[in-house]
């Protein structure tokens, strides 16, 4: 499914495919012979995703780009089944295996491996060639490697990478009811999106 979002749409060369129970929404670029599987999700809020050649986009992974965090997926590499691409920068064949998750701000690195259900944090880099262990987390910049019982560690380097400030654009003090009534607005355009039939799905973006 492909949808307009904010007045922009989609971009689908005639050598990518997108099953038919995925969605492409707003201001989504595909590169030559990408893939998106069926479940999958590339959802563009007030930025842009951008996914570069022979990457695929397997089934229920979940991509989203920002204004101030655009997601950008470099080329031949894989995303897979339900791995959580927020705003990041996956460069070049880089392996994002299933259930990993980098988050808003942060970069992998060319070669890098996110193994199953790893994280990578906030504004943290990890470096080309890295790999990231199953259940692990990288965090700051350059990344530092945590095991999953490591929180007190963790936190350390953690807490100065802004995850409120960086995500919802708030402070840590926030209370929760303030911060989701900006989340609901946010949200609430998605109200005047517009699903494109065949001929409204041209391959052009509506902002061109």
């Amino acid at each position: 499914m492909l949808i307009e979002h904010r007045g922009r749409r989609p971009v689908v060369p005639e050598s990518a495919h997108v099953a038919p129970s995925a969605t492409l929404c707003g201001a989504v670029v595909l590169g030559e012979g990408a893939r998106v599987l069926h479940g999958a999700v590339l959802t563009a809020e007030d930025g842009e995703i951008r996914v570069g050649e022979n990457t695929v986009v397997m089934e229920n992974a979940l991509v989203r780009g920002r204004a101030r965090h655009p997601a950008v997926i470099g080329d031949a590499v894989l995303i897979g089944p339900h791995a959580h691409v927020n705003g990041a920068t996956v460069e070049d064949e880089v392996f994002v295996a299933t259930g990993a998750s980098p988050f808003p701000g942060s970069v992998a690195g060319a070669g890098a491996e996110l193994r199953i259900n790893s994280v990578l944090h906030v504004n943290s880099k990890l470096a080309p060639g890295t790999v990231l262990p199953i259940g692990w987390i990288a965090a700051g910049d350059p990344a530092r490697l945590f095991a999953p019982g490591q929180h007190d560690e963790l936190w350390e380097v953690q807490r100065e990478l802004d995850f409120p400030g960086t995500v919802y654009g708030v402070s840590r003090d926030t209370p929760m009811r303030d911060i989701m009534a900006r989340q609901s607005a946010y949200y609430g355009t998605h109200r005047d999106d517009r699903v494109l039939d065949a001929d409204d799905a041209d391959g052009t973006d509506a902002a061109d």
